[in-house]
C-alpha cells in the first residue's frame, strides 16, 4: 500500500512540475507578445493580461506543490536548528499538522471562490470564468495537503528514489 502511493505521488509530483513548468513557459511568452503589441503595433491586445494572470496563479499554486515536495520551499531553521533532534523531529511535525490545517482552509474557501465566480466571465478573455481562473487554488492547495500527508505517514521524500513518468 505505502509504495503504491509513493509511486502516485511522485507521479503527481512530476505531472505537477510539468503543469508548473508549462504555466511559467506560457506566461513569459503571452507577457512580450502583450508588450510587442501594445507599444510596437500600437494596438493593445486584451488577452495576454488575463492568460498571463491564469499562468501565474497555476504557476504559483501547483508550483508551490512541488517545492514542498522537494523541500525546497523557504523555511527559516534558525531555531529549529538549534534543538536536539527529538525536539527537530517534533517541530517538524507540528509545522506539517499546520500546513493540513492551513492547505484544507484554502480548499474550503478556494473551491467557494470558484463556485460563487464560476458563471462570471472574463471580459478580456470570453472562453474563461473568473471561477475557472481560481482553480489551481484549491487544485493546488489539495495537491500540496497529499504531499504533507505523504510526509506525515512516511517522512520526506528525499529518502526514496523519484519514480520517472513510465518507470515502475
Amino acid at each position: 500500500m505505502a509504495h503504491a502511493y509513493h509511486q502516485a505521488m511522485d507521479v503527481l509530483y512530476r505531472v505537477s512540475m510539468w503543469i508548473a513548468g508549462i504555466a511559467l513557459l506560457a506566461m513569459v511568452t503571452v507577457i512580450p507578445i502583450g508588450i510587442f503589441s501594445r507599444y510596437v503595433l500600437n494596438e493593445g491586445a486584451a488577452w495576454p493580461e488575463p492568460i498571463a494572470i491564469l499562468c501565474m496563479v497555476t504557476f504559483t499554486f501547483i508550483g508551490a506543490a512541488v517545492s514542498y515536495r522537494a523541500g525546497s520551499h523557504i523555511a527559516v531553521n534558525m531555531l529549529i536548528d538549534r534543538l536536539s533532534p527529538a525536539l527537530q523531529s517534533l517541530c517538524a511535525r507540528l509545522a506539517d499538522l499546520l500546513m493540513v490545517v492551513i492547505f484544507l482552509f484554502i480548499i474550503y474557501y478556494g473551491y467557494a471562490l470558484c463556485s460563487q465566480l464560476w458563471l462570471q466571465p472574463v471580459a478580456e478573455f470570453p472562453l474563461l470564468t473568473a471561477g475557472q481562473a481560481y482553480l489551481p487554488l484549491p487544485i493546488g492547495s489539495a495537491v500540496t495537503l497529499l504531499f504533507v500527508i505523504e510526509r506525515l505517514l512516511f517522512g520526506s521524500q528525499h529518502h526514496r528514489p523519484v519514480v520517472l513518468l513510465g518507470n515502475t
